[in-house]
């Protein structure tokens, strides 16, 4: 005995976006019919009633089965007028989702095409900035410095690392560079356009608190002469005021003091500051 060879489908897939939701929710519910011979058409960013007409007329010559999401009420009923015209099955599979939705929360939804595509380049975005963060931290890889959104200059233990990381999650690639007592910045860094530069100081009593309490959790060590320094009073003040000689050999570079501020506040701070920078920059490159 042998199989009946069943006929090809071919789905059409229409979506005002990218047309990835629906191509993985229809394979999702085929995966039943896996004896099934099936070829997929996507139509991406579809806006205009002509569109889908012509869509439809293709369809009905080949008997194919479409399937849509589309935001858009208009368009999708418009579809489904195309479909009982053209006698094209045509399964919506956003319209009852979103009509579901807007009963739950008494609202309407935005009808704004592309958001999600939005929502996932907004993802990979964060993620190849906080990729590129942990690549360029405490001074690493400076080559790709010029990559940068922002890049922060400081002392050890003024938060140069947490900040960096938290900047990233909000989308903005960070290279975080360590100011060591009698070692000059890194010739990278003047080469940098001076706007994305962001310099952070403390005040003496804080950070010697900060460094001793750093010190006791590592466990002093009798024979170790360099942690002890590194956590004197006399240290940090050196430490502070080196690199308060550097700031004021670049007056273009923004100090933040985090003195007993939070991540938070500070990061909200430095963010400002980059957009202001980075307005005025757009405004003078029209002009």
């Amino acid at each position: 005995m042998t199989n009946e060879l069943k006929p090809e489908v071919k789905i059409l897939i229409i979506s005002d976006g990218t047309g990835e939701t629906a191509s993985l929710m229809t394979k999702a519910g085929l995966v039943q019919f896996s004896d099934r011979e099936i070829t997929y058409t996507r139509y991406k960013n579809i806006r205009t009633q002509l569109q889908i007409e012509s869509i439809f007329q293709d369809a009905a010559d080949r008997h194919d089965l479409v399937v849509y999401t589309l935001v858009s009420p208009e368009l999708r009923k418009y579809t489904q007028e195309m479909s009982q015209k053209h006698k094209v099955l045509a399964i919506d599979l956003l319209g009852p989702l979103l009509n579901s939705l807007a009963a739950f929360f008494e609202t309407q939804p935005a009808s704004q095409p592309g958001l999600t595509h939005s929502v996932n380049e907004q993802y990979f975005q964060r993620i190849a900035a906080m990729e590129y963060t942990i690549q360029h931290d405490d001074g690493k890889s400076l080559d790709r410095i010029h990559d940068a959104d922002i890049v922060i200059l400081g002392i050890s233990r003024t938060s140069k690392t947490p900040l960096s990381m938290y900047l990233s999650l909000q989308g903005y690639r960070v290279c975080n560079i360590p100011i060591v007592t009698g070692i000059p910045v890194p010739s990278e860094v003047y080469k940098v356009d001076p706007n994305k530069i962001i310099a952070l100081t403390i005040q003496a009593d804080v950070l010697h608190t900060i460094r001793k309490a750093r010190l006791e959790r590592l466990g002093k060590d009798p024979r170790d002469q360099t942690r002890e320094n590194y956590a004197s009073m006399d240290h940090v003040v050196q430490d502070i005021e080196y690199a308060n000689e550097i700031f004021k050999q670049n007056r273009k570079w923004p100090i933040f003091d985090v003195s007993g501020k939070a991540l938070e506040e500070t990061a909200s701070e430095i963010i400002r500051i980059i957009t202001a920078r980075q307005k005025i920059a757009k405004r003078s490159a029209v002009n």
